[in-house]
């Protein structure tokens, strides 16, 4: 039998405790032991809940307990997520997590610990939620050499862009149907301003590359500035706006950077609607590859960790190594990042148009009808900065969006 602890009864705490119990003949048959939850942790009592005799409230108890040989890590935030995981390690116990931000920020001294003790620190859960992304980039895929992450990382912000989409709400309101709905949280920063998807691409990037990329390094920019007129011009030309985080091998140098992006119908992420999340993959041998499925939600993300879990009950006093070193990896100044761009602007063609060709060379023109007072345009591809130094050029631009096709 191998006993086990969970770090927090919120939502996917609970969803773990309630995938070991549903599946537990199953869980019990791939981990080829009996997984048995000894402890919960948390703050709280759970009175008339059967988890209820679990409970602990003191992180020292698990700590002590010889029995527990895997602490499920589901309390979210820096502290004290990291000092209960650093101490579970010591301690002798693997570790499973869903934190991303945790990850992110720690991830390369937690897998050194876990290495030097023959233990595992395991996070499959942080990146695509229930879609496994972690565990195939560091096994199945070792024979490429990954030069392109490209994803859909944050099912709430997704949810919000679908919803201006099909119904021509406008941000603010998509965003309180996303809370009303339990998509977004109360305090919605993290997913609307790209925070989320960019610790996501962070910890994806460093596993694909081998060296640490720090998401402090990652250019973000977030969903708020989109308009329903956005919305309006991206449908005329056949595209969608997606929050995208990229990070690209381009010669030997890297980029990463999170932005909504314009798309069209020959990207496979076109279609990718609601909370639904999607990653894709490109290699030098096996070309694309695409994982798609629930990126977030109580029962998805509870699966991952789960499966964590079983995989640390099959590697007990055995390390599965992960090719992620404490090595920083030196982006290239964003500045430099080729893109091409969507700008609205105030006024006529007829007015602008010989300006606008004097800074950026042809451009495409797009007009929607209804919408008067002005216009579109799509630049060629070009450096951020170059486009920066054209924007400060022109006046009257509304909105600016990277365009990818």
């Amino acid at each position: 039998m191998i006993k086990i602890a969970v770090l927090g009864y919120g939502t996917v705490g609970s969803g773990v405790v309630e995938v070991i119990q549903t599946n537990h003949r199953s869980i019990n048959i791939k981990a080829a032991d009996e997984i048995e939850i000894k402890y919960v942790l948390d703050l709280r009592d759970f009175p008339g809940d059967p988890v209820q005799e679990k409970v602990v409230h003191d992180f020292d108890v698990i700590e002590a307990d010889p029995e527990i040989r895997i602490v499920v890590e589901t309390m979210g935030g820096l502290h004290p997520a990291y000092e209960f995981t650093k101490r579970a390690l010591l301690a002798g116990k693997s570790v499973c997590t869903s934190n991303k931000e945790l990850v992110a920020a720690y991830g390369t001294e937690l897998l050194q610990i876990a290495r030097d003790r023959e233990l595992n620190y395991m996070f499959e859960a942080s990146c695509g939620g229930g879609i496994p992304i972690i565990r195939p980039l560091n096994s199945s895929l070792t024979a490429d050499e990954i030069d392109e992450i490209t994803g859909i990382l944050n099912g709430t912000t997704n949810y919000i862009l679908t919803k201006m989409a099909v119904d021509g709400s406008d941000f603010d309101e998509a965003l309180r149907e996303a809370q009303q709905n339990g998509y977004a949280e109360r305090n919605p920063e993290a997913d609307i301003e790209g925070y989320d998807a960019c610790r996501k691409i962070a910890i994806l990037s460093s596993l694909a590359y081998g060296s640490h990329v720090s998401y402090q390094d990652i250019y973000t920019e977030g969903i708020t500035k989109i308009t329903s007129a956005d919305i309006k011009y991206a449908q005329t030309i056949g595209a969608s706006i997606k929050l995208l985080a990229t990070s690209r091998k381009v010669g030997d140098e890297f980029y990463a950077m999170v932005s909504p992006v314009m798309i069209n119908a020959s990207n496979p992420l076109y279609s990718v609607q609601g909370v639904f999340n999607a990653i894709f993959i490109h290699g030098n041998v096996l070309g694309d590859a695409m994982f798609y499925g629930s990126g977030a939600g109580k029962l998805p993300t509870a699966s991952a960790v789960v499966a964590d879990v079983v995989d640390c009950a099959k590697h007990l006093d055995r390390n599965v190594r992960f090719e992620w070193s404490d090595q920083q990896l030196e982006l290239m100044p964003v500045g430099r990042v080729r893109n091409r761009f969507f700008v609205r602007v105030a006024g006529t063609m007829a007015a602008e148009m010989q300006k606008i060709r004097s800074i950026f060379g042809e451009v495409e023109t797009v007009s929607v009808p209804g919408l008067s007072g002005e216009f579109a345009f799509i630049t060629e591809k070009m450096p951020e900065s170059e486009f920066q130094d054209g924007i400060s050029q022109l006046d009257g631009v509304r909105s600016t969006i990277r365009v990818r096709f």
